[in-house]
């Protein structure tokens, strides 16, 4: 997983919803509570991160992007917030803290596309856990699943920062059912007026588990009651017909 550029982590910042009160208070109410602190990994800029430290509880970040680290750590300075944050490889994750539970949240486990990454990343999460030992993860199985396109699609989006420049970006989207992937090459451009001032390529690739499936990955890894249950975010967002969310919780 290439870890997002600068360009990227201006746009996502800009463009990604903030966490509603419902998918904040869904942790909330299963982070085990005063007992130490929890881990999200592939915690980008803070979106949930934020929000949890904001309702009280203890919680560490961790990811592989110097940008969205960086982003981060200003995003809680100007909230008055701190918190260790750690950029780090997931698959190889080695951190000086235990933790009774981590999370990944909206289906940021999936942009470990390759299948022995995934489960190298579920293995090193495991080492960090302690008693009550619990991992939440929250997944999805795209529309494409079931209904993939016949060719690449073409996504054009612009979004305006708050000192005027805007950033455009072009995907390409290729969609492999057989290999449950989707790779994504895109292009960000910055502009002030006329002037490309700034240009970024990310290539980006996600995969898709069923429910059976990440239950045996899960029990394959080392962790135990294994339960599916309704996404955090299910109520919120309804970005894809046909997508269907679903969370998911372990223990060591």
């Amino acid at each position: 997983m290439a870890p997002y550029g600068r360009l990227c982590t201006l746009f996502y910042d800009t463009d990604a919803p903030s966490p509603s009160d419902a998918e904040v208070a869904w942790y909330c109410a299963r982070l085990p509570p005063g007992s130490g602190p929890s881990l999200e990994a592939m915690s980008g800029s803070g979106r949930l991160l934020i929000p949890l430290l904001q309702q009280g509880r203890n919680v560490h970040g961790v990811d592989p992007s110097p940008s969205m680290i960086e982003s981060c750590e200003a995003r809680l300075s100007a909230a008055g917030l701190t918190t260790p944050l750690f950029r780090q490889d997931i698959a190889a994750l080695n951190l000086p803290f235990r933790y009774v539970a981590a999370i990944f949240a909206g289906g940021s486990f999936q942009r470990l596309a390759d299948p022995l990454s995934a489960h190298k990343a579920l293995e090193r999460i495991r080492a960090h856990l302690v008693d009550p030992g619990l991992l939440l993860m929250e997944m999805h199985i795209p529309a494409a699943a079931a209904h993939p396109p016949g060719a690449p699609m073409v996504q054009v989006q612009t979004i305006a920062l708050p000192n005027g420049a805007k950033i455009a970006r072009r995907s390409e989207v290729y969609v492999d059912v057989d290999a449950r992937r989707i790779d994504i090459k895109s292009r960000y451009e910055q502009r002030e007026r006329a002037t490309i001032t700034a240009r970024e390529d990310e290539t980006l690739a996600i995969t898709w588990y069923s429910e059976d499936e990440i239950v045996a990955l899960l029990r394959d890894a080392g962790y135990r009651d294994v339960t599916i249950g309704e996404a955090a975010s299910s109520a919120q967002d309804q970005t894809a017909e046909e997508e269907r969310r679903y969370s998911v919780s372990a223990r060591i």
